[in-house]
């Protein structure tokens, strides 16, 4: 029996544990700091070197000083890498250390190093025989290696000799490290080509029939490289045997590492705002500060009115066991506790009677106070405070803000700064009766994202119907603003432009979901960290996606003049815009119900109500009463589903508008505004009518992928021919025109009308 032999254990290789950022950092330092003293110490040598020589024979000494700015340090590393070294090509070791110091210290690439290391020993070496050669009076500047290589090179070769294999090793420098190559074509065939008509190139489609009869083989082609495919082997079985031929299966090559990792550690993440690089946000002192901004307390105000509110509350029997005032910038909330056994809704009722005892414009009970055992009382205050725009700007809360969208509204009744993100609304209806602050609410919202987001985050598509109020933000059209294409004006005025914008807005929401679904992602923020993070190819169409938000000014003229052609697609956007990251912000000054209709409201949670004329109006905005107990002049509502906080809005003028979109247009821009997916109607059909002389110079290769495909949309022609979205619709049109795809279906692909690339060469020629 054969005695089993105990199998040693494997050694586990030790794994090497990688440097932390302390350890590179000082091992950076050092290396560089030795480069810097070598580069400095070559330097002065070459002034003081010959002063320095008798220091050398007594290093030892410290009575000895040396005229080096490095004293006898600086004169000992010279004279060993200057004078009997490289001369003066030694300043190139010098910068390699300072090279290999910055690339320990910035975590780069370390791939490189190496072949960097050996180049540039190579070229000192090649400079230091260049300069003993061409200077041979200075030995100082070729050192002692270049001196006596060449002299020895000499006493074989001559000095022509020497003079062309130096030339041979400038030319391997420049050829295998620089890649420089001449390039030549003969005269013979540049004249041949110039002659000759060049064909479009059609690829043929390759048939395999498999016959019982032997057939020519195909040849198809490599999918590995030629020197990585082993070579067949023959397997003898015994005599008499056929041989077998054997080829040893393939193993492939696999990545140390993570390719989208490895770009991002050599090229850093992808920065959506490299265009604009130089980009500044809007300064604070475009704003303006009001004297009073300042909110001073009326003692004798507050007395008054806590003796009113517990009288009228004692004339129906209500005790009170505590009172509380929280100064507003506009109102004073006085939060009451009443005595056990009082009902609640028995102070609610007696709204009215508080207000005439205090001669207030409008009281509003809170009851009870949502998170309190208490019973809000919102008085006006006599000398209402102004809220400026700045102050919220400037504000610590706004500044610090963490969010994607933020908007700061207004103030609350304890003064605090209010702040809201937009894209967790998601979106946004404003309402209020006419003259109450809507316009300079949405003048605070749009300031807000200009001083907080880059031009390339957030873009803005504005309709405006009264054609007044949003005109000053034509001044940031080419930062800020997104159309249509072929459109002059940016800010839409005319209500066919709104259907169009919408139905375009709806076309740019499906293909933003197309590429989240190609990029395997749920929402916009982890769409454009997987494209930072280079995790998405720009050549599958995957592009930075910044925020939409569109904002009407009056909806309801939009209603009036286009009604379900703007409810419809407005509807969809609220329903499905959120992930992809269009938010829409709707205002209007006729909160009816034939406007605010039940299938905006179910899609709108976010709302801000204003001053109005009624109850009625104020439960068709809030669902419930309040907003006409307000005072006007920015005093609003404001719920997002759960509780109503009240708060005044900012106040921002036309002229800190002005001077802000001044101030922003003034920058270097984009060439044009955003342009959205270009939308043809039903009634669209003038592209039938081109003329086949203004035909795209990718028009056939267009037919020739729709036919193959047999799909006739501009997506395919963006991946196939890697187009832009506005190129690839032109050709679309103009294959429509040729007779080549059908009409626009909607969402649909157009009907391909030609089966196959011989019938599609048969119609073109016989239309030429």
């Amino acid at each position: 029996m054969a005695t089993s032999k105990k199998s040693t254990p494997e050694k586990t290789p030790k794994v090497r544990k990688p440097m932390s950022d302390q350890q590179r950092l000082l091992l950076g330092s050092f290396i560089v700091v030795v480069g810097l003293l070598c580069t400095i110490s070559f330097a002065s040598f070459f002034f003081t070197g010959d002063v320095d020589q008798s220091v050398l024979s007594d290093f030892g000494n410290r009575e000895s000083q040396a005229e080096n700015v490095l004293n006898k340090l600086g004169t000992a590393l010279s004279d060993f890498f200057v004078r009997k070294g490289l001369g003066a090509s030694a300043f190139f070791i010098g910068l390699l250390f300072i090279w290999t110091g910055i690339v320990v210290i910035a975590k780069k690439s370390a791939v490189k190093l190496k072949k960097r290391w050996f180049w540039g020993l190579y070229l000192s070496l090649l400079f230091s025989l260049f300069f003993a050669l061409v200077f041979p009076s200075k030995p100082i500047l070729g050192g002692t290696v270049g001196f006596e290589s060449v002299d020895w090179l000499n006493d074989y070769l001559g000095h022509l000799g020497t003079s062309l294999l130096l030339a041979l090793g400038g030319i391997v420098y420049l050829t295998l490290r620089l890649k420089y190559a001449l390039k030549y074509k003969p005269k013979e065939e540049i004249s041949e080509m110039s002659s000759e008509t060049i064909e479009p190139i059609v690829e043929e489609e390759v048939k395999i029939e498999l016959t019982d009869q032997p057939s020519d083989i195909v040849e198809m082609p490599p999918m590995i490289a030629e020197e990585d495919v082993p070579e067949p082997e023959l397997l003898h079985t015994g005599e008499g045997d056929i041989a077998m031929e054997v080829t040893r299966s393939f193993n492939e090559k696999e990545e140390s590492h993570n390719l989208a990792d490895k770009l991002v550690a050599d090229f850093g993440e992808v920065d959506p705002t490299l265009e604009l690089s130089n980009f500044r946000m809007p300064p604070l002192n475009l704003l303006k500060h009001y004297d009073t901004e300042n909110i001073t307390i009326d003692q004798e105000e507050l007395k008054d009115n806590k003796d009113r509110i517990v009288e009228t509350l004692n004339n129906y029997n209500i005790g009170i066991s505590n009172i509380k005032a929280t100064i507003g910038p506009t109102v004073t909330m006085y939060e009451i506790v009443p005595d056990a056994g009082i009902r609640i809704s028995k102070i609610k009722n007696l709204e009215d009677d508080i207000a005439l005892s205090l001669s207030a414009l409008g009281i509003r009970i809170i009851a009870p106070i949502p998170g309190k055992g208490t019973i809000g009382i919102e008085v006006p205050n006599k000398k209402p405070t102004i809220v400026s725009m700045r102050s919220l700007i400037a504000s610590q809360k706004f500044q610090k803000a963490e969010m994607e969208l933020p908007i700061a509204v207004g103030k609350t009744i304890s003064n605090e700064t209010f702040v809201v993100d937009l894209a967790k609304m998601p979106h946004l209806l404003m309402a209020g009766a006419t003259g109450q602050g809507k316009s300079v609410g949405l003048n605070a919202i749009l300031t807000s994202l200009l001083y907080k987001k880059h031009p390339a985050e957030v873009k803005f598509v504005l309709v405006d119907p009264k054609k007044v109020e949003l005109t000053l933000f034509n001044k940031i059209e080419r930062h800020y603003l997104a159309k249509l294409p072929d459109t002059e004006e940016a800010i839409i005025t005319d209500t066919s432009k709104v259907v169009q914008t919408l139905n375009s807005l709806c076309m740019e929401m499906d293909q933003r979901y197309e590429l989240l679904k190609l990029a395997m992602c749920r929402n916009i923020i982890e769409y454009n960290e997987k494209y930072k993070s280079r995790k998405l190819n720009p050549e599958y169409g995957h592009h930075f996606l910044p925020y939409i938000v569109l904002v009407v000014d009056e909806f309801a003229d939009l209603i009036m003049t286009a009604g379900k052609e703007v409810e419809t697609p407005i509807a969809r956007l609220a329903q499905l815009a959120r992930a992809i990251g269009i938010h829409l912000i709707i205002a209007t000054q006729r909160p009816s119900v034939n406007v605010i209709t039940g299938l905006i409201k179910a899609n709108f949670p976010a709302r801000i109500a204003f001053r109005v004329a009624s109850k009625i109006d104020s439960r068709t905005i809030l669902d419930n009463a309040g907003a006409n107990q307000l005072i006007g002049r920015g005093d609003l509502l404001f719920t997002q589903g759960n509780e109503t906080i009240r708060l005044q809005c900012a106040f921002i003028d036309t002229p800190e508008v002005e001077e802000i979109t001044s101030f922003i247009g003034a920058q270097k821009a984009y060439p044009d505004a955003y342009l959205l997916p270009e939308f043809v109607g039903e009634e669209g059909g003038s592209s039938m009518d081109m003329d086949p002389n203004d035909r795209d110079d990718l028009f056939y290769e267009a037919a020739q992928v729709v036919v193959i495909h047999q799909q006739g949309s501009a997506s395919l022609l963006q991946r196939k021919l890697k187009l832009g979205y506005n190129r690839a619709g032109r050709i679309i049109d103009q294959l429509e025109s040729a007779g080549i795809v059908g009409p626009f279906e909607g969402s649909k692909a157009r009907q391909v009308l030609i089966n196959d690339i011989a019938g599609l060469d048969a119609f073109l020629n016989n239309q030429s």
